[in-house]
């Protein structure tokens, strides 16, 4: 009997135990991942080729590995609070040094760049200024605080605007003729919708809905901020099952404007696809046109898929970009930096960078961290084993030393 396999034991229970205090140490730490010792036996080399008789002279850490298991998703009250729900890695730069990490508690700073507690920076696709996102090289994902410019109504990416009522089949033509939108009686309905100029201002458009003869068409007419009613250029028209048969859509008139906005203005095309003609009273089901004003960034939102989107103060939402996540052939190859921080090696293969919810990669939640997959019972239990193990490497030391004493005193 040596002293060897008991120091060996000795220091293999110490590190144990190192690891085991790191883990409860960290049992609080957004992100963490608990790790494990792996022991092994030694022997010395035998020249004899043979096993049958050799003694092992102690233990030894073959290694340390991290547990990359899921950990409980708590949530927050900030939307940039972000946890990965399933695989993969948030990725993080700092003057070009590339690291990866699944503590998502992340901010904004002064610049617009979404960033961690150690001032680095989040990664993911860019937005253009339409908010349109296309996958490419990542880049630090940098949120603009300026205000949308307003889109006409008018603006070929508003598209139409569009009308659904209903025009009561019953009515007759109106008692006083011709029309006048300041006299009630000169038409049988109205309805009125916000349209916005060149300039995002906005406009009351107004339409007026008067029957043109008995059982006949409708003639429509319209007058921006009340003035100056125009008529529109087709009269809406019926089968006899109420359906409309008036093509569509139309071409609103142009009005005078005075904010400065291009002037004389028109709206765009109205589409009233839908609209009917039945015996019920008239109605307005559905009024819709794609302008808006001018808005101010108001709020930010994290979807599952990573795209970061902004609500503004004119109702509209865009996006701002898309956080993307990295996975690996092998995450236990990946070298701790402390921080929550791990770096690319040869032994974790190469990143796989993409969008959240592709492939392998877990989706994200806003408002919400990952907690450490530290279980603190087996933590625990784990340390009362250890100790046990020390112990009784302690104990083959205290016998060995006793096996010498008695030698030692032979006479």
């Amino acid at each position: 009997m040596s002293f060897q396999q008991a120091l060996s034991g000795l220091n293999s229970s110490s590190k144990a135990l190192d690891v085991l205090g790191n883990n409860i140490a960290n049992a609080n730490t957004v992100g963490f991942k608990s790790a494990e010792v792996h022991f092994s036996d030694v022997f010395a080399n035998s020249l004899s080729g043979s096993g049958a008789s050799q003694v092992g002279i102690g233990s030894a850490i073959s290694g340390i590995q991290q547990t990359f298991s899921q950990g409980n998703v708590t949530a927050t009250n900030n939307p940039l609070d972000i946890s990965i729900n399933g695989g993969g890695f948030f990725r993080m730069d700092r003057s070009g040094e590339i690291s990866y990490t699944r503590n998502g508690q992340f901010h904004l700073d002064n610049a617009g760049f979404i960033v961690n507690d150690q001032t680095m920076k989040v990664m993911g696709f860019p937005a253009d200024a339409n908010g349109q996102i296309t996958a490419s090289s990542p880049v630090d994902l940098q949120l603009s605080a300026s205000q949308i410019s307003p889109r006409a109504t008018s603006d070929p990416l508003a598209g139409n605007l569009t009308a659904n009522l209903n025009l009561d089949s019953r009515q007759g033509v109106p008692a006083v003729t011709p029309f006048n939108f300041a006299n009630p009686q000169t038409y049988n309905y109205s309805t009125a919708l916000s349209v916005y100029d060149t300039l995002g201002v906005a406009h009351t458009m107004t339409m007026y809905f008067a029957r043109a003869s008995a059982g006949g068409p409708w003639n429509v007419y319209g007058t921006m901020d009340g003035a100056t009613p125009q008529a529109f250029p087709a009269a809406l028209a019926f089968n006899t099952s109420g359906v409309l048969t008036t093509a569509m859509p139309l071409v609103l008139p142009s009005w005078a404007l005075t904010t400065g906005a291009a002037s004389p203005w028109s709206p765009g095309s109205m589409d009233f696809t839908g609209t009917t003609q039945f015996g019920s009273a008239s109605s307005v089901d559905r009024l819709t046109q794609g302008g808006y004003t001018t808005g101010s960034l108001t709020g930010l939102s994290v979807g599952a898929d990573g795209i970061v989107q902004g609500r503004y103060s004119n109702g509209q939402a865009r996006n701002l970009g898309q956080i993307v996540l990295a996975t690996f052939a092998n995450p236990n190859g990946l070298q701790s930096l402390g921080n929550n921080q791990w770096a690319l090696t040869s032994v974790s293969g190469p990143e796989l960078v993409s969008a959240p919810g592709t492939g392998s990669r877990g989706v994200l939640q806003s408002a919400s961290v990952e907690e450490s997959n530290v279980d603190l019972t087996a933590q625990l239990v784990n340390m009362i084993t250890q100790q046990r193990n020390y112990q009784a490497n302690a104990q083959t030391i205290k016998t060995q030393d006793q096996v010498l004493q008695t030698l030692v005193n032979l006479r």
